[in-house]
This record gives C-alpha cells, structure tokens and sequence, in this order.
C-alpha cells in the first residue's frame, strides 16, 4: 500500500488552496461540503470559485503565495499551472508538517484525493495512488449503480440507536451481531423502499425483544471454490464478511482467505496425505463449541463442501447439537479445473456421463468399483489420485479400460500456476513421474481429452514430447 486510507475531519477546519481555475474550484466544492473553512490565494479568482467561498463562510487572498498563509491551517492543496509554485507550497508545507496535495503531481503529494461515493454519512474513497486517476473513476461509477442513495438514511437511523444498543449488548460480538440483522434484513430493506419509520418502529420492536444472554450462535458450510476469488458466490462472500470465526482448509486459497473478515478468528483444519492438522472429530468439536458460545462460524472448504468435503458429517454433528447452520455450494474442483483446462466433462461426441471418483483409496488399497468405472463413452475424474495414479492406471487398463484412453492431470487449476500434463491412460503415470506436477491435482480420463489441444485458453500445458513415458507396469 502506498498509501493509507485515511478520513480527515475538516469541519471548521482551516484549509489553504492555492489556485483560483477550474481546477481548484473542484477542490473547493469537496472542501467546502465537508465543513472547512477554504482561503483561496491567486492573482485571479474565477467568479464561481468566489461565489463559493461567499456561500460557505470562505476567504480569497487576491495576489502572491507566501508560506505565512500555512499558518494555522490543516491542509493546503496547491492547483495551479506553475511547477515552480506547485514545488515551493510542497516544501514549504513538509516543513511544517502540513499534509499537503499537488494536482496531478503524486511525487509533490503526502495524501491524494479519492474518487468519492457519497452517502453521507456513509462516504467510499477509492484510490490508486494517483497513478490512474480515471480508472478510480470508473470504479466509482460502478459503486453509484450498486449502492443504494438510502443507504445514507440507513446509516444514520443505526447511528440513532447506537448508545442504546450499546446498553443492551454488553459484548462486541452481541452487538455486532444485531447490527448485521439490522443492516442486512427486513429492517433495511423497509428504508431502501422509502419507509424509514417502518424501519424505526421495527429497531425499537428488536430492542425490546431480544434476549442478549441467550444469542444463538450458527455455523455457515461455505464452498471456497477451487482457488480463485472471483468464483466464489455472492453469499459466500457475504457470509465470510460477516463470520466471527473461520475454519478452513488447506485447499482454500490466500486470495480467497484474505477476503473474510479482518478481525474474524482463522483457525487452520487442514488435512494433508498423512498429515492432518485437526482430526475430523476435532473439527467437528471446535464447530459445536464456537456456536454454542453464540458465534458466527465459516466453515470454509475448497471445492464444494459436498462434494469429497466430509460436508455431510459435519453437519450431522451440528444437527445432533440442535446448531442451525446454512450450506453455501461452491464450485467443484472437477468443474473449475476442467473448465480452465478446455477440457468439456461431457460432450455429445464424446462422453455422456461424469463420474466424480476419489483416488485416495482406504487404507491404500484399491477398493474401487472398477468394473463400473472402465464403461465407454463416459468421463472420469480423479480426486485426490496423484499418489495412487500408478494403481488407479494399471486397474483400469486389467478391467478392460484402453490404454489408449486420453488422460490429464490439472495442477493448481485456475490458479496463475496453473499446469495440464496430457497423456493416455497407460503412459500418463511415467510421465507423471517426469514431471512431477504439485498437488492440489485432479486427474481426468476420457475421450473428451483430445479437446484440450483444441479448447486450452488458460495455464500453462507441460509438453509431453520433452518427457520420455515407458510403457506402463500391467
């Protein structure tokens, strides 16, 4: 970060602007709406710049800059066309330590000016540094459509009653808690259709209703998706923002990590080939005790949670405790890889049928129904078989499954590091041995393979001409 994002509190505040165009009238109109008191120096003061400073109980200093003018003041913006003058106000202002701005000069600024989303008293700066100013633009303009203008409105109805919730709920967590109802519930949505009184009534009703010795606490299965942020669901998201606590898995992904809370508890659970950081029983332990302490627990999974997750006994656990909890899906590793890989799990020339399989196999043995996985015409894919993809091979190829069979290995799908190894069901595991591509790592067998050459847009694709694959070990 190049800069720290910072409010300042300007009401009747002194603030030095030197400059009288357009470009500081601009400046001007944020100043003066935030409450400071603006004296505007320049040898020319454009009629609008001085018709607001009139209005807004500010002064203009008709001639030259001198650094006495910095007496006094909190901030000074220089807005002129000179360089010379630009520099001198910068200098002059670091050795008073007054933070000071120069237009379209980062290098001569100690704070910058954000593209501003305002719903007072809820105000959104969006920065980048002064390195692409229109592009911070652009992302304000986004944030206009989305956020609603009663959101201003809302924010100052919470404000109304926060002393008193503060009374009520003893506990940060307490608070927090009814103020996410609040904020994301009914009660919102009664503002944002233009019924603030509704929504009053409804806090007051709230207040003297609710209970804060006995706040049920409820445990969100969330799917992190295969790694990459931008495929997590909506809800996800939301419920991540809003988690006291977060369990998660090896397989989920620092950039999907980094967008949970900020002051949220993260509790690794990882499991690992014969490392498992918390058994399973463990995790379902930490799950039932957050929740009865009446928090808000993310269980954060890669993948989907349903799906090879063990999702299902975790909330057998929770059910047995009378814990309600909510499961948020997230896009299979299967999919997402496979999709990235231009690799269709199905097509109607090649496959009609998917079989998701796990090729870590119980007790290392290989306990599969192979008999069923070696039918034409379907697509298989792997998880977990990285370490059993020599048995899994070698099974296949004695039920009667080609050896011919395209096959694929996907490493770190979606991620930058993204690698595809293409091969065939008999030299795949040689050549997985070459190149030792890194878990995690779904391996895919079937026709639907040859489309990869074709349909690859994504990653990096390990050539297996530069690999020397023997014929596989029956």
């Amino acid at each position: 970060m190049d800069y720290l994002p910072l409010f300042f509190k300007l009401t009747e505040q002194e603030v030095l602007l030197v400059g009288g165009g357009n470009v500081a009238l601009r400046k001007a109109r944020l100043l003066c709406r935030s409450g400071a008191l603006v004296t505007v120096v320049s040898h020319k003061v454009c009629d609008e710049l001085q018709d607001l400073l009139d209005e807004n109980r500010g002064n203009a200093v008709i001639g030259e800059y001198h650094s006495a003018l910095l007496e006094g003041k909190m901030l000074v913006i220089a807005a002129t066309d000179d360089n010379a003058l630009n520099e001198r106000v910068h200098y002059d202002a670091i050795e008073r330590n007054i933070p000071v701005n120069v237009v379209d000069s980062p290098k001569l600024c100690t704070f910058v000016f954000p593209a501003i989303v305002d719903r007072s008293p809820v105000v959104i700066g969006i920065s980048s540094g002064g390195s692409a100013p229109v592009l911070a633009r652009l992302l304000r303009a986004r944030l206009e459509t989305w956020i609603p203008k009663s959101y201003g409105k809302l924010a100052s109805i919470a404000n109304h009653f926060r002393d008193q919730v503060k009374s009520k709920f003893s506990t940060i967590n307490h608070r927090r808690v009814f103020w996410e109802n609040v904020l994301q519930g009914q009660i919102a949505e009664k503002v944002f259709a233009g019924r603030p009184d509704d929504a009053v009534k409804m806090i007051e009703e709230k207040l003297a209703h609710e209970d804060p010795e006995h706040q049920v606490g409820e445990v969100y299965l969330v799917g992190g998706g295969p790694g990459d942020p931008e495929l997590l669901t909506f809800k996800a998201l939301r419920l991540m923002q809003q988690a006291d606590v977060v369990l998660y898995d090896a397989l989920v992904s620092e950039a999907v990590l980094d967008l949970c809370r900020r002051d949220a508890d993260l509790i690794f659970v990882g499991k690992q080939r014969d490392n498992h950081a918390v058994p399973q029983e463990g995790i379902n332990e930490l799950l039932v005790k957050h929740a009865q302490m009446g928090k808000r627990v993310v269980r954060l999974k890669g993948g989907d949670p349903f799906i090879f997750g063990r999702g299902g006994e975790e909330l057998q656990t929770l059910k047995a405790h009378n814990i309600p909890f909510q499961v948020v899906p997230g896009i299979t590793a299967a999919s997402a890889c496979s999709t990235f890989a231009g690799i269709p799990l199905t097509h109607r020339n090649y496959a009609q049928s998917v079989k998701f399989v796990t090729g870590q196999l119980k007790n290392r043995t290989t306990d599969l129904n192979f008999e069923e996985l070696v039918h034409p015409n379907q697509t298989l894919v792997f998880y977990m078989g990285l370490h059993t993809l020599p048995q899994l091979s070698a099974k296949m190829i004695e039920h009667g499954k080609p050896g011919s069979t395209p096959a694929a290995i996907v490493s770190r799908g979606t991620s930058a590091d993204q690698k595809v190894l293409t091969g065939t069901l008999e030299t795949l595991p040689e050549l997985q041995q070459q190149a030792q591509l890194p878990a995690p790592a779904l391996i895919i067998v079937g026709e639907v393979v040859e489309l990869h050459n074709n349909l690859s847009w994504f990653g990096e694709e390990v050539l297996a001409q530069n690999l020397t694959p023997v014929k596989a070990e029956p």
